[in-house]
């Protein structure tokens, strides 16, 4: 597989422009649906476009497509094209990206077990203000 890095990842790289080695994989990570792109495909396995589509709701095709891509490049996942007709196209995670999976499963689990608190938090919040606007 042929590795391409994102243009922006490979300036900061060259350019030493990363603080400290979280920025990389921030870099790496950053993005609205990765980390939940990259959680199904760990631990569910390859996954086609559309299946990942209708994964998340309120995504639109150019921001899955540029997020799946930005992966692909950084060498997180690969993009497999089948000689079929029509053609079918699949996304897996590499050996590499399997390395990063400890880490979303890790923020998983701290979304777990934290939900509760910040539910309870934004009821609070939101009685607040409400009986604030009563007023």
């Amino acid at each position: 597989m042929m590795l391409t890095l994102r243009e922006d990842l490979k300036r900061r790289l060259l350019n030493g422009e990363f603080n400290c080695e979280k920025e990389l994989t921030l870099s790496i990570m950053s993005g609205k649906w990765k980390i939940v792109m990259l959680w199904h495909l760990g631990h569910e396995g390859p996954h086609r476009h559309g299946q990942l589509a209708r994964l998340f709701r309120n995504i639109s095709n150019r921001i899955l497509t540029k997020q799946l891509r930005e992966l692909e490049q950084d060498g997180v996942i690969e993009r497999i094209v089948y000689d079929e007709n029509p053609p079918r196209v699949e996304y897996l995670m590499t050996e590499h990206g399997f390395t990063l999976l400890p880490i979303v499963d890790a923020m998983f689990d701290w979304g777990r077990k934290n939900m509760p608190y910040y539910v309870e938090l934004a009821q609070k919040s939101q009685q607040t203000k409400d009986a604030a606007s009563r007023k």
